[in-house]
């Protein structure tokens, strides 16, 4: 039977750093499901959430939204699941079902999205979640539980916008930034048969992104190389957060191209060319529960395999530290060592 309580690791105040937290777990509803944690990723957004970067944290706050772990516990009306499945969740746990765009199928944008998150009311930082078991997704049984992890969160981010792009045809894409999205984009993106090009600020990850399937790479200071490629890419995919020095990034783009954002840059240039070239700027919000579950297929198919460091969860303050450093190379994922509550 599972416990009348939870382990897990919460920031009691904004920027706090994370302490254990036992809390009482929530009761289940019809379509709920309960799931016992044995890994959880590491994103940048929890990290983010922490410091309430959104104006949306309440605290206690427990993060974690890359999470991968076993059922343990079903509500009445699940059908689909049962007890000992291995399931991945990602930022999204549940929605309200209801508005126009979860009747479109477009669930990642319901209008109770503050609401939807796998945090609420406690994450994957913790001995178990609660989630609604329609946004539960079971495992390619290959996949290794911390790769799926990574894949909840930072596979569906790239892969969701790569995926309704690569319908056209000769599609050259610069993929800005070689970090815990970049990197997994530019897999997806060669799988997927773009002419991929990656851009960084980092002259060191050229080797790594022609590795991880970049055709091309371009350093994102080098003016030479930026004025060669004018008006040479389709499209931009925008996998880096920080400040970017925009104009010369703009220019790489053909008339009527596009940015897509998946990352949280720091947005800021002057509009001409945005208006002289037709340009079109797009932000890409996860997926839908119908490409989630397609992205697990096609990663599993093609080896989309995240470069990532595993960690015990004990260790979670260490490892938030690294990723603010930019140490991580380019993903961690604590694996579970809180004493098991559940069983």
């Amino acid at each position: 039977m599972p416990s009348s309580r939870v382990l897990g690791y919460a920031a009691r105040a904004v920027g706090q750093p994370l302490e254990q937290f036992a809390f009482k777990p929530p009761k289940l509803g019809e379509h709920d499901i309960r799931v016992s944690v044995t890994h959880c990723g590491l994103c940048h957004t929890d990290i983010h959430a922490i410091d309430d970067y959104y104006g949306i944290t309440a605290y206690p706050f427990v993060p974690g939204h890359e999470i991968v772990g076993y059922v343990s516990d079903v509500g009445g009306a699940v059908s689909d699941l049962k007890e000992g499945d291995r399931v991945g969740i990602g930022w999204q746990g549940r929605s309200c079902m209801k508005c126009e765009w979860c009747l479109q199928g477009e669930e990642q944008l319901c209008l109770d999205i503050v609401d939807s998150g796998t945090w609420v009311p406690f994450g994957g930082f913790s001995s178990s979640v609660f989630v609604d078991s329609r946004f539960a997704y079971p495992l390619p049984d290959a996949m290794r539980s911390e790769v799926a992890a990574v894949l909840m969160c930072a596979g569906i981010a790239v892969y969701s916008p790569l995926r309704s792009y690569a319908n056209r045809s000769a599609q050259k894409i610069g993929i800005i930034g070689v970090g815990g999205l970049g990197h997994l984009a530019l897999q997806f993106a060669h799988a997927l048969d773009y002419d991929v090009t990656a851009i960084s600020s980092s002259e060191e990850k050229k080797q790594q992104a022609l590795a991880f399937g970049a055709d091309h790479f371009i350093a994102s200071d080098d003016k030479v190389s930026l004025r060669q490629a004018q008006f040479d890419f389709d499209l931009l995919l925008c996998t880096a957060s920080g400040k970017i020095n925009w104009e010369p990034l703009l220019n790489i783009l053909k008339k009527n191209g596009e940015l897509v954002v998946v990352g949280f840059p720091d947005v800021s240039f002057n509009s001409t060319d945005l208006v002289a070239h037709q340009l079109s700027i797009t932000g890409s919000f996860l997926g839908n529960r119908t490409t989630m579950r397609e992205m697990l297929s096609f990663a599993q198919e093609h080896g989309i395999m995240p470069k990532m460091e595993l960690m015990p969860m004990s260790e979670v303050n260490k490892a938030i530290r690294k990723v603010k450093e930019n140490k991580a190379r380019y993903r961690i994922v604590l694996f579970n060592d809180i004493a098991d509550t559940d069983r």
